[in-house]
């Protein structure tokens, strides 16, 4: 069974930098794509980036791209989003996502289908920029 622990959060100020961590635990999670969302109030549920095993797999939405950065240590098992230039519509809860199974590269699944490749969830973090 994976699981998820995340980490981070809180409150920045418009133009601030926060991260985010997550921990992954259960069988064979390094083969497995591990990818953030955020949802805020009034809006849809956003994919906003995904790491998988190799190093260079990564995606990115466009809301984020050139500002937040996704990190992996399969080691630690352990995924890092580091978010800067934050803007006030980057408040949202921030939820890590990943499988229970082995998926394909975040180049193939990231944008529309992360959703419907990633099920399981962290408890969500509170990320607020306001100043």
């Amino acid at each position: 069974q994976v699981q998820l622990v995340e980490s981070g959060g809180g409150l920045a100020q418009p133009g601030g930098s926060l991260s985010l961590s997550c921990a992954a635990s259960g069988s064979a999670v390094g083969y497995h794509a591990i990818g953030w969302f955020r949802h805020a109030p009034g809006k849809v549920r956003e994919g906003i980036a995904c790491a998988g095993r190799d190093a260079g797999d990564t995606f990115y939405s466009d809301s984020v791209k050139g500002r937040f950065t996704i990190s992996r240590d399969n080691a630690k098992s352990t995924v890092t989003l580091q978010m800067n230039d934050l803007q006030a519509g980057d408040t949202a809860t921030y939820y890590c996502v990943t499988a229970q199974t082995p998926t394909p590269p975040c180049s193939i699944i990231g944008g529309p289908g992360l959703a419907m490749s990633l099920e399981v969830w962290s408890q969500g973090t509170l990320v607020t920029v306001s100043s």
